[in-house]
């Protein structure tokens, strides 16, 4: 019998960093409540809460 090799490519760059943060438990209750409305993974959830304060952040300069 002839053996299949299993070809594995390398992983890309995805400029995704692994990161550790301190949340609120009712701020991770409610990220995973919106995880399970939208069908979508808590990273992800995370990930577009993140873009979205980062786009629409304005620094004062007071």
């Amino acid at each position: 019998m002839e053996s299949k090799k299993i070809i594995i490519p390398k992983k890309s760059d995805d400029d995704y960093k692994v990161i550790s943060i301190r949340i609120k438990g009712k701020t991770l209750e409610s990220i995973e409540n919106i995880s399970l409305k939208t069908n979508r993974s808590r990273n992800e959830v995370i990930n577009i809460l993140l873009e979205s304060g980062v786009s629409n952040t304005e620094i004062s300069e007071e």
